[in-house]
């Protein structure tokens, strides 16, 4: 055994993808530390007013946003990965189309403020964020990377980018700025992250002389990710309606105190994404022994669910020492929605391990089905609940979607009742066809 071990860590394609998924733990964990840390401090110099309308607009944007992505990330790596002598090609046109994408965004968006009961204020905050989509479109030096298996790379332009953002909030806050320029530091943020991805692709002997824009190939590209765009609309709506509601149903404070509660439930969720991918090649070479494929599935299920659930009934004893001890009294409220909020971890985690299923067993599209089904039944438990209970209605809309989503869905679906079982077994930690097929009374 400790041969095969032996054997494994020295084997090149293991240690090449052990040390890139290093990479990414490693800057994920230190970007949420950090982010969390800057996002205390700002919380905390704005009030929840100001917070409230700069989160407003940053998710008013986030329901675009799936104009200026198009879909092509993951589209746009296996093309690399999959004809690489195309490269230039490749990363020239898909750079074009977010570039388009993200203009036509910026413009939409600039209709569509004029059209709202937003005051001059909050539409000249979503301009300035909206504006910083743009230069993500150098992204694609980033898919360049992720194909090559090699993000450590990408991990140095974030990290820094993550370091001067957080220097130019920190002395905002420091010098009493206004608001607005909060707002800024989006763009700045687009920027240096940009130029940062650049100064590595010229690093590695790279040009932009051998990016070309191919017509054929942006059809082809598009022909591939428009299934995947509505699926982003929807996931991108359903993680920013939330927001958006609170403020014409609740007033702006509200968005601010909720968003406090939600960012700190939302730390947690690197954890099932990285862990996943980690497990995911195992998991789809287990697929040829049908019980030792559902044993594994059923093990990152229960391991997820063990995970969630104690991180939540942590939190849940110490939210209000949470909030009061980071965010002062002005928050206080955020640590009743944070007792609710909290729990959605249990099925984003599950969200996470489930997604894993559908893509093994080929039945990516049932993604899109139950996003809309969880989209639509936060909107109307956000419209009522919201109106009832304020900022702890739009917690429980959020939580009681998450659990239609992503594990009721599954009873109604006949295609999806296999994950049903299988995320019940792993809540209940007993296994159901076993209790199904056991006689009701010993033989003899």
């Amino acid at each position: 055994m400790w041969h095969k071990i032996s054997q494994l860590k020295n084997h090149q394609g293991f240690r090449k993808y052990l040390a890139n998924t290093s990479w990414l733990m490693a800057e994920s964990i230190l970007r949420i530390v950090i982010l969390l840390f800057v996002s205390v401090y700002m919380a905390r110099y704005l009030g929840p007013k100001r917070f409230g309308l700069l989160n407003y607009a940053n998710s008013f944007v986030g329901l675009f946003i799936a104009l200026a992505t198009l879909g092509l990330d993951s589209i746009v790596v296996r093309a690399l990965v999959t004809t690489p002598e195309r490269q230039g090609e490749i990363l020239g046109t898909a750079f074009g189309l977010k570039t388009i994408g993200a203009i036509f965004m910026w413009v939409i968006i600039l209709v569509a403020v004029p059209m709202t009961h937003n005051d001059a204020q909050i539409n000249t905050l979503i301009a300035i964020i909206a504006f910083a989509v743009i230069f993500q479109a150098f992204d694609v030096i980033d898919f360049n990377y992720q194909a090559a298996v090699k993000s450590k790379y990408v991990v140095y332009a974030k990290l820094v980018k993550l370091i001067i953002s957080s220097i130019i909030k920190l002395s905002l806050i420091v010098s009493e700025a206004p608001l607005i320029w909060f707002a800024w530091v989006y763009c700045v943020d687009a920027i240096v992250l940009a130029a940062g991805l650049t100064i590595i692709y010229f690093h590695n002997d790279n040009k932009f002389s051998v990016w070309h824009w191919r017509w054929p190939l942006a059809k082809k590209l598009l022909s591939e990710s428009w299934p995947l765009i509505g699926s982003l609309i929807i996931s991108l709506m359903f993680m920013n309606i939330d927001k958006v509601m609170l403020k014409e149903l609740a007033g702006i404070s509200s968005v601010g105190i909720y968003t406090v509660a939600a960012q700190l439930s939302s730390a947690f969720y690197f954890i099932p994404t990285i862990t996943s991918d980690s497990l995911f090649p195992a998991i789809l070479k287990a697929k040829a022994n049908p019980e030792v494929y559902r044993a594994k599935i059923k093990q990152l299920f229960r391991l997820f669910f063990i995970i969630a659930v104690s991180i939540s009934i942590i939190i849940t004893f110490i939210s209000e020492w949470i909030i009061d001890l980071l965010y002062g009294p002005e928050y206080h409220q955020a640590a009743s929605v944070l007792n609710i909020h909290i729990w959605t971890t249990v099925f984003v985690f599950l969200g996470y391990a489930s997604t894993k299923w559908l893509l093994v067993e080929d039945k990516q599209q049932i993604q899109f089905f139950r996003a809309c089904i969880a989209l639509v039944t936060n909107i109307i438990l956000n419209y009522f609940l919201i109106i009832k209970y304020g900022i702890t209605g739009a917690a429980y809309a959020t939580l009681i979607s998450w659990i239609i989503g992503m594990y009721v869905f599954h009873f109604f679906n006949h295609s999806t009742f296999e994950l049903f079982i299988l995320k019940t077994e792993a809540i209940l930690f007993f296994d159901i066809i076993k209790l199904c097929t056991r006689p009701l009374w010993p033989k003899g």
